[in-house]
């Protein structure tokens, strides 16, 4: 029941005493990502099946979808590893970043 045009909030019902709403609704639009999950290669099976389980509890249809990305980068896994045979990647803990071929020339040649 949507009681304005622009409702933050849905109601599911009018449940309990004094007409408290129950359940939780959040607006999503088809194709936005609902979980974006990072996990290591070795736990990639287990995040999946999670997952996979996890979208039965949603109605309508999802999908598990597992990106040919190294994390939340832009960078697949064949570019990080040609970026560190070059000495290009610069890790930053929880991201890491490619060093351009331009700028100051003591950190594009090292020295």
């Amino acid at each position: 029941m949507l009681s304005c045009a622009g409702a933050d909030r849905l109601q599911t019902g009018m449940a309990h005493a004094f007409g408290k709403p129950i359940g939780k609704v959040a607006r999503v639009k088809i194709g936005q990502i609902l979980f974006s999950v990072r996990v290591r290669e070795q736990h990639q099976k287990v995040a999946v099946d999670a997952l996979r389980r996890a979208k039965n509890k949603f109605s309508g249809r999802q999908r598990v979808v597992v990106s040919r990305k190294v994390g939340f980068s832009q960078l697949s896994h064949e570019e990080v590893e040609k970026l560190q045979e070059e000495g290009r990647l610069e890790t930053k803990g929880d991201h890491a970043k490619e060093i351009r071929k331009h700028g100051p020339l003591d950190r594009i040649l090292g020295q």
